[in-house]
């Protein structure tokens, strides 16, 4: 098997007569936590979406684990082990914090022939499933409140536990601390970081906190104007010149 999990060759954007994504070629490996970053309008977001398949490229190619995934639908991509979470909450706010997850779970597993005079807990399997992802994400004693009483750090670390549904291979993250408080930061930290040292995850995020970036990647990628400009460790991008002065201001 190929170190390299996702890759992209000359893959390009554009909206009218804006590039928004310029021929980026752009690997992630296997096991890796690789860190996005840039100024707003470097394409970061752009970029994501066409790799998760929710923007079809203009021109260029994404393979997953080598298999040609260019322009695919998301439920496509996610049924192959690349799963995303996203930059706006994308939950059931009046479901249990365990209605969701199995939700995430059942959607995972299309082949069950669902009896619908069954309750779902007649499922034991996809209940017990859905409790072992809550474990994980340290959501265990918060399964029977409502995602809408959540607070927001517990809101992304839900959106992450639907996102593990199925055993993804990678797992997309889109700014995973936007709208968390600063006292709820350090345990999505935590859980990022668990995806890759405790359950094996390639791990890819889009994030702004650079404070984050240097805690959490071991690779980042800085874009600038569609383009990536920079790649490195965290030390090595927080001392390149190029990247203090465009991103950074300096």
């Amino acid at each position: 098997m190929s170190e390299v999990v996702l890759r992209t060759v000359d893959l390009t954007k554009t909206f009218g007569g804006l590039i928004a994504v310029d021929k980026v070629n752009f690997s992630v490996k296997h096991g890796k936590i690789h860190a996005i970053i840039g100024p707003n309008g470097a394409g970061k977001t752009t970029l994501f979406n066409l790799i998760t398949g929710v923007l079809k490229p203009s021109s260029g190619k994404v393979y997953f684990e080598d298999k040609d995934i260019t322009g695919k639908p998301p439920h496509y991509i996610n049924s192959l082990g690349l799963t995303r979470s996203f930059q706006v909450y994308s939950i059931f706010p009046n479901l249990t914090v365990l209605e969701n997850i199995r939700l995430a779970v059942q959607g995972s597993r299309p082949k069950i022939k669902w009896d619908f005079l069954h309750s779902t807990y007649f499922y034991k399997d996809i209940v017990w499933e859905a409790m072992r992802i809550a474990s994980l994400t340290g959501l265990y004693g918060k399964t029977n409140l409502l995602a809408r009483d959540l607070t927001p750090g517990d809101k992304r670390k839900l959106e992450i536990a639907m996102a593990l549904a199925g055993n993804p291979k990678l797992v997309a993250l889109d700014e995973p601390t936007a709208g968390v408080s600063l006292e709820d930061v350090p345990s999505i930290v935590r859980l990022i970081k668990r995806l890759r040292d405790e359950m094996g995850k390639t791990v890819l995020v889009v994030e702004h906190k650079i404070d984050v970036i240097l805690e959490t990647a071991d690779v980042v990628s800085v874009m600038d104007h569609g383009r990536i400009i920079a790649e490195g460790s965290p030390q090595e991008i927080m001392e390149n010149r190029e990247v203090q002065r465009i991103y950074l201001g300096e």
